[in-house]
């Protein structure tokens, strides 16, 4: 049994933009309305969740801003009430058990044994667990195409509707006719090796909208070249559009100052 301990509701500390600057590749390519918002909804995840540390690890400033900070990022232009059944957060320093298998490829289907991970969500109101070295780790590096927080996160969105399937809510019906055909048949592209996707996005449907959003916000050039109906689906399902900040940003850095 893990030893849990640490309960914090406290909200930003004064100086998590510069704990962000310092420490996320994703937050330099916001602008300044998004970081605003960002920080209200990282605000209300540290005030309105409980925040908890796994087998001595301290929940420091540090910990507590980079993981709601990317936590918000996904749901920067979603519903509010997109993570309402996040009850606690657990972070611990390494690489945690699996606390039993995990759905296989079909349905009914289980695979894999107690084993190391980097993350869990549960259903309902269970927790969302998070391993403090690869969080810092992948934030500070996009370009790794991996992001434990961004992942864990997501699995908490795909189960908001009950089941995890790989379909989050979408009210709009045509949208979400559209992610269904997208999105299937992109997950036999990755089970035959033909994906921008990592290849645990093949284990099932769950692990392909986590691994998809994580690359999505991580590597939005990549996903948009080589797999453009699938960016396109989920652009219009996040309502963000990563690889234009990229482009912005490129844009601002290469246009020469004007006195």
């Amino acid at each position: 049994m893990r030893r849990l301990f640490h309960h914090d509701r406290s909200g930003l500390p004064a100086n998590w933009e510069d704990i962000l600057t310092a420490r996320s590749g994703l937050w330099a390519l916001l602008d300044t309305d998004e970081r605003t918002r960002l920080g209200a909804l990282a605000d209300d995840l540290l005030a309105t969740k409980r925040w908890e540390a796994a087998r001595g690890f301290e929940v420091t400033d540090e910990v507590r801003t980079l993981i709601a900070c990317h936590a918000a990022l996904l749901a920067l232009e979603l519903d509010p009430a997109s993570y309402d059944a996040v009850g606690t957060i657990v972070v611990r320093a390494g690489a945690m058990q699996r606390s039993g298998p995990m759905a296989g490829p079909v349905a009914g289907v289980v695979v894999g044994d107690v084993g190391a991970v980097d993350g869990e969500a549960h259903h309902g109101d269970g927790p969302v667990m998070v391993t403090w070295s690869s969080a810092r780790r992948e934030a500070a590096n996009p370009r790794l195409g991996r992001d434990v927080v961004l992942h864990e996160f997501a699995h908490k969105l795909d189960m908001r509707d009950g089941v995890s399937d790989g379909t989050p809510v979408i009210e709009d019906q045509a949208l979400r006719a559209r992610w269904i055909e997208v999105c299937t048949a992109e997950y036999e592209n990755v089970r035959s090796g033909r994906s921008v996707l990592r290849s645990y996005a093949g284990t099932n449907a769950a692990e392909f909208f986590a691994v998809a959003s994580e690359t999505f916000f991580t590597r939005p050039l990549d996903v948009e070249s080589l797999k453009p109906e699938l960016y396109d689906v989920l652009r219009s399902f996040y309502g963000q559009d990563p690889a234009a900040r990229i482009r912005t940003r490129i844009a601002e850095a290469t246009t020469p100052n004007r006195p």
